[in-house]
């Protein structure tokens, strides 16, 4: 399992520096500018903070993962951490309207992609939180 958390870590690092561009792919600037201030900066800082969030589980399981595994204390923040992947798995299916992706071939593959990874992270985190 630690060698899965390393794996898990690096993903996560790489998850957490793609927030970075998705002002840009989204088209925020146009999409955000009929929207009030508020909201606008709101989107941005909620971004940075899940993308911080992101990066930190992820350094957290490249610099600590023989403690994920073996402490109760890790066991522990492993189960928060499958918690917290298998509710983001929910929402692939239960936030998200299917419009988005089907029958969109590009729109598709990335639907299953992170479908795979919020599976595989929560799976891991998972096991090891109640193993």
């Amino acid at each position: 399992m630690v060698t899965q958390l390393r794996l898990i870590g690096f993903l996560l690092v790489i998850l957490a520096v793609l927030h970075g561009a998705f002002a840009r792919y989204f088209n925020w600037r146009q999409e955000f500018a009929v929207v009030s201030l508020i909201n606008r900066q709101m989107m941005y800082v909620h971004t940075f903070f899940v993308a911080f969030v992101v990066l930190l589980m992820g350094a957290l399981c490249l610099s600590s993962a023989p403690e994920l595994v073996g402490t109760a204390l890790g066991r522990r923040v492993a189960l928060g951490c499958g918690i917290f992947w298998l509710a983001r798995l929910l929402i692939q299916f239960f936030g998200y309207s299917t419009e988005l992706w089907r029958g969109k071939r590009f729109e598709t593959f990335v639907h299953i992609v992170f479908t795979g990874l919020w599976s595989y992270l929560s799976g891991v985190f998972l096991l090891i939180g109640l193993g």
